[in-house]
């Protein structure tokens, strides 16, 4: 009986509050007092169909664009670092104490005269023209063609090192040979200077003519007996000068050890006494204690 009581108040709160909410909706068949704003419309853009693919193929070209013109200034910044390269290159060949100008043109007559005189012959076509350039390019432009021939080696060691190798050894018996050409060319115009000095000597002697004289081989012999000497004088000269350079070298290393070992020894020295001081002194303190003693 209490719980049935107890429960009444409980169903009565909640029919009160179920009937002001139905109380609070409007009715939509009846108009309200007050006026109300007008609802607020909003538009949304929407795209066709068309107009999605038109700018998917848009974006699509713009990458491909983008692609293309990145990979041709990647190409064009490669090629203006190849021109550098090659401009720098080929200020570092040409030395600027030559002229180019007649130089070249020099080597180009010299190279067409060598094709012209082997025209006939086969082997000579072959091997007078690039002689006779690289004979007239020595010799028109000898820095030049010294800058081209070390970074042709320097090329060639860097890519064929097997053949610059080989290249190294004919070059090596090349001047070997050149030289033992030059020593056999040398001794025998010697040898020929020494047979005609003594054919000429039997005829002065025999027919009493100043042939030595009369060639001018005397007058030759004194003045290369004096270039011997004035030679022979400046190496002469260049020497002493060495050797007293060298000597003064040695006096002063000399000077400066003995400076060194005179100052070490004076601060041994210098040490010896300062210790010999104070054993006297040592002493001093000693005796006087021993006199102070009753």
């Amino acid at each position: 009986m209490f719980r049935a009581a107890g429960k009444l108040p409980r169903r009565a709160f909640l029919s009160a509050a179920v009937a002001g909410a139905v109380a609070g909706i409007p009715d939509p068949s009846k108009l309200p007092i007050y006026p109300q704003p007008d609802p607020e419309i909003v538009l949304i853009e929407s795209p066709s169909r068309l107009e999605q693919e038109i700018g998917v193929v848009r974006r699509k070209v713009i990458g491909a664009y983008d692609d293309a013109h990145a990979h041709i200034q990647g190409w064009v910044s490669k090629w203006i670092g190849v021109e550098h390269a090659v401009e720098n290159r080929v200020k570092s060949i040409i030395s600027p104490d030559e002229s180019l100008t007649p130089g070249l043109l020099y080597v180009g007559v010299a190279t067409l005269t060598g094709s012209i005189l082997a025209r006939n012959r086969l082997l000579f076509r072959l091997v007078l023209p690039p002689t006779f350039l690289v004979l007239s390019a020595n010799h028109f432009l000898p820095k030049t063609t010294q800058n081209l021939s070390d970074y042709l080696g320097s090329l060639e060691d860097t890519y064929f090192p097997t053949l610059s190798q080989k290249h190294e050894v004919a070059k090596a018996h090349t001047q070997m040979t050149w030289e033992r050409v030059k020593d056999a060319t040398q001794s025998g115009r010697e040898q020929i200077n020494r047979g005609a000095t003594i054919v000429v000597d039997k005829v002065q002697e025999a027919t009493g003519l100043k042939l030595k004289e009369t060639l001018g081989w005397q007058q030759k012999k004194t003045e290369a007996l004096g270039r011997q000497a004035e030679t022979t004088k400046d190496a002469i000269v260049e020497k002493l000068a060495e050797k007293v350079h060298q000597a003064e070298r040695t006096a002063q290393s000399t000077e400066d050890k003995i400076v060194t070992s005179a100052k070490h020894f004076e601060k041994k020295a210098e040490e010896k006494v300062g210790a010999a001081e104070e054993k006297v002194k040592k002493t001093e303190d000693v005796v006087k204690s021993l006199v102070r003693i009753p």
